[in-house]
């Protein structure tokens, strides 16, 4: 029995160790500030805040028109950043102008998903497939636990069988390691369910302590959500927008889907407007597919290039670019007084 009580517990400790392992390196990273209102927006609600902060954005000074029932136009077509390029992009190649396919595109984009790829790099994210597999550990460990125990009790009987005395029963000598396993796999379940690590916690705070008190209707909107927006006629064409855009299960071939619902959108790790974060690939390729409702799959499509760059002194406008994969690569910054000078870059292989 001493051989048996002696793997009880090797099994504990490992088990135990490899979850411990598992949470503390899928929350660590170099970590650092939050960069821009679009990391804001990914740490608040994932693509689907992204996308509505750069459409709120372009909407406020004049440059695309939202028209019943959700039709977008585009007025003047000049992008300041990577984000509201691919807005432009996606109306470009759509073949209608419809507000819930425009926002889907978008949330889909390359320049959208690789801002949450940057968060995971930096530890202030966490990629959705570290997460899943990290839970599917806390699943088997919780498991283990839960058969182990009544196998114990068979023990405990051979060895009554097998005593001439008495002698502690072999289920109450493993209870400690048994117990082990389940508080364990319980605390890491819960610490890999939130998508936001404590770092990243901590600099969306800082972030909205030195931006939270600018209203322009991008930055409204990627802190506090579509409920936010000044504009009510975009705000609910945005929701509605929204309520199509709604959580679905993702497809067969695809790493995306929906984050867990049980954010607040007032919280800094909450959703947009509906309680919904929708479609983030963690993928540094593109995401392609996708069914219009919340479904989208990693594919070697759709990649982009280009630069752009604004400033007190430029005009906000991106140059050219192109799409293709095969080492593609784009790069923008950007900078302007009161606001935090940014910087970010797309790259597909």
């Amino acid at each position: 029995m001493g051989l048996l009580i002696t793997l009880y517990y090797l099994v504990a400790a490992v088990a135990v160790a490899v979850l411990v392992t598992r949470v503390v390196r899928s929350r660590r990273g170099s970590g650092g500030p939050v960069h821009d209102r679009y990391e804001a927006a990914f740490l608040n609600g994932g693509p689907a805040r992204v996308a509505d902060s750069a459409l709120a954005a372009l909407h406020a000074d004049g440059r695309i028109a939202v028209g019943g029932p959700g039709i977008v136009a585009v007025v003047r077509p000049t992008a300041r950043d990577l984000v509201e390029r691919a807005v432009l992009q996606e109306h470009a190649a759509a073949p209608h102008g419809a507000l819930h396919h425009l926002r889907h595109a978008v949330m889909r984009h390359p320049a959208v998903q690789e801002i949450g790829d940057g968060l995971a790099e930096r530890g202030l994210l966490v990629d959705p497939a570290v997460r899943r597999v990290t839970n599917r550990w806390c699943v088997v460990v919780g498991l283990a636990a839960f058969v182990l125990f009544p196998v114990s009790f068979f023990f405990t009987i051979a060895g009554f069988a097998m005593s001439d005395g008495f002698s502690v029963p072999f289920t109450f000598k493993v209870v400690p390691a048994l117990f082990a396993m389940g508080v364990a796999a319980a605390v890491c379940g819960s610490a890999s369910a939130g998508r936001i690590t404590p770092a990243g916690r901590h600099a969306l705070a800082g972030y909205v302590r030195e931006r939270g008190h600018l209203a322009d209707a991008g930055r409204l909107v990627a802190l506090h959500g579509l409920r936010a927006l000044p504009d009510p006629v975009l705000r609910e064409q945005l929701l509605a927008a929204a309520r199509v855009n709604g959580p679905r299960r993702p497809g067969r071939g695809g790493r995306s889907g929906p984050f867990p619902h049980h954010h607040s959108s007032s919280s800094p790790s909450g959703a947009d407007a509906l309680g919904v974060v929708t479609v983030w690939c963690a993928d540094s390729g593109s995401c392609g597919g996708g069914d219009g409702g919340g479904r989208g799959s990693c594919s070697s499509g759709s990649c982009s290039s280009g630069s752009c760059s604004s400033g007190p002194g430029s005009s906000g406008s991106c140059s050219g670019g192109g799409s293709g994969c095969g080492g593609s690569s784009s790069s923008c910054s950007s900078s302007s007084s009161g606001s935090s000078s940014s910087s970010c870059s797309s790259s597909s292989s």
